[in-house]
Parts: structure tokens; C-alpha cells; sequence
């Protein structure tokens, strides 16, 4: 897009790729059940993702098929998911959702009760070497294509114990490019990720916590800073938290004998 830029008191009229945001209408059997902004792009894994890791479906055998609606027009088009369950699965009345904003995974709960994690105490036999660790945001940044164009969408990558990238995704929402990440894992038949980590490029707040519960992930870096509710949720459900991941240091909050 068009832009003016100024720098040093000089100012000149330029390009600059910006960031898209969008909404995602995700339906289920042709009836809407909530808008998610985004940025385009692995919708699938998002609607995937999104129904498991908010319960809203138990497993893969769940979803029969994603797909897009055929009679779409104006700003639907490329903006729509429609979800088919298998007979008998039903995402539960009491749970719609109605709008989730880029900035927020929590968005249409309508107690503090829908909060609740309804998920095991994650096992896992994993650990990384601290050196390891610190050296993943490294590794992440050139899975971040988008941000390096733009400098406006979130990462989560999908790490083994020896640093290695298995699977990055990117989104304006941070816990849209987990949710994909969960989609991803959900169709390969991956979950629990019990032997992989998740690095996430900024904060880490309570609803990325409780989606790497959903997944089995135990283990969470962040480049940023966790919040109160993030820590108690990792301490409660046995998963690691590390916030602070940069220039060779790390903050370990919960959990720290899997950081070897």
C-alpha cells in the first residue's frame, strides 16, 4: 500500500507491505459458530485447530470434512469454513462463540467457569539443553517470512529437543498461528505433542497456555513475558514455561527439570 514515510525530518511518498487481517467465518453443518480475524492462510488447520483445542470437538475422528461453502459472495468469499461432524458430535449450545478478535483467544466465554481447562495433566519425558533452548528464536526467524515483510503477525514453530524445526505458522493473532499449528498436528494424527516444544515469538498469555495443554506440549518458550494466569495454568497442568528467550537467556517460571 501506499504510504508516507519520514525519516530524519525527511519525508517521501513509498510502498510498504502491511499485514492482513481478516475474518474467518467458521461454520459447523452450515450454521455459523464464530468469526475469528486472521491472516489468510491455512484456514483449515485453523478451524481444525480452534474446535479441538477450545473442546469444542474431541478428536480428528470428529470432523468429517472442512470445506468451502459453494454460494458465496461479496466479502464471504475466501472467508468461509464449513465444518461437518461425524453423527452424534455436536458442538454443545452453551459453547458458540460469536467473535474473536486477532488480540484475543478467549473472546465470547460468557463466565470465568468457560475458562476452565478441561484437559489431563500433560506427560512427557522431554528435556533440551538450556543451550538449546536460547538459540530457538534463531532458528524460528527465518520460518518468518511474513514478518520479516511486514513486522505486524505472530509466530509459533513446532521444535524437537535438538532444536530442530519440524513446523512454523504465522498469524496477526498469536493464538491463531497455534491453533494451526494444533490443526496441522490434529489431520497428521500427532497429538499428543508430547515429544516436541512450542516457540512462540512474543508474550505468552493464559490462552496460549491452555491451547499447548489441549495439544500435550510441555514445553513453552517465549521471545516475551508470561502473565500471572499463564504461569498458573503451567504450573497447575505440568507443562514448563520459559519466557524471556533472548541474547542466550532464559526466565524459567514452572517446571524447570525438563531445561537440562
Amino acid at each position: 500500500m501506499k504510504i508516507e514515510r519520514i525519516r530524519g525530518g525527511a519525508r517521501e511518498d513509498t510502498d510498504d507491505e502491511v499485514a492482513i487481517e481478516a475474518p474467518l467465518e467458521i461454520r459447523v453443518g452450515g450454521k455459523a459458530l464464530t468469526v475469528v480475524m486472521r491472516t489468510p492462510g491455512h484456514d483449515e488447520e485453523l478451524a481444525r485447530g480452534f474446535l479441538y483445542a477450545e473442546s469444542l470437538v474431541d478428536g480428528a475422528a470428529d470432523i468429517v470434512s472442512i470445506a468451502r461453502p459453494a454460494a458465496l459472495t461479496g466479502d464471504e468469499v475466501g472467508n468461509v469454513v464449513d465444518v461437518t461432524l461425524r453423527p452424534g458430535a455436536r458442538v454443545p449450545a452453551g459453547e458458540r462463540l460469536f467473535y474473536a478478535s486477532s488480540s484475543c483467544g478467549v473472546c465470547g466465554k460468557n463466565a470465568i467457569s468457560a475458562l476452565r481447562v478441561r484437559a489431563p495433566l500433560v506427560s512427557s519425558t522431554l528435556t533440551v539443553a538450556a543451550a538449546t533452548l536460547a538459540s530457538l528464536p534463531d532458528r524460528l526467524r527465518p520460518a518468518q517470512p511474513l514478518f520479516a515483510r511486514t513486522g505486524g503477525v505472530h509466530a509459533s514453530g513446532l521444535f524437537a529437543a535438538d532444536g530442530t524445526l519440524e513446523l512454523a505458522r504465522e498469524d496477526v493473532g498469536r493464538h491463531n498461528a497455534l491453533d494451526k499449528l494444533i490443526g496441522w498436528a490434529l489431520a497428521h494424527d500427532r497429538l499428543p505433542l508430547a515429544d516436541r516444544l512450542l516457540v512462540v515469538s512474543g508474550r505468552v498469555s493464559y490462552e496460549i497456555v491452555q491451547k499447548a495443554v489441549a495439544a500435550g506440549l510441555p514445553l513453552i518458550a517465549a521471545v516475551g513475558a508470561p502473565s500471572t494466569l499463564a504461569i498458573e495454568l503451567a504450573e497447575e497442568f505440568a507443562v514448563t514455561l520459559v519466557g524471556f528467550v533472548r541474547d542466550g537467556g532464559m526466565n524459567v517460571y514452572t517446571h524447570g527439570d525438563r531445561v537440562v
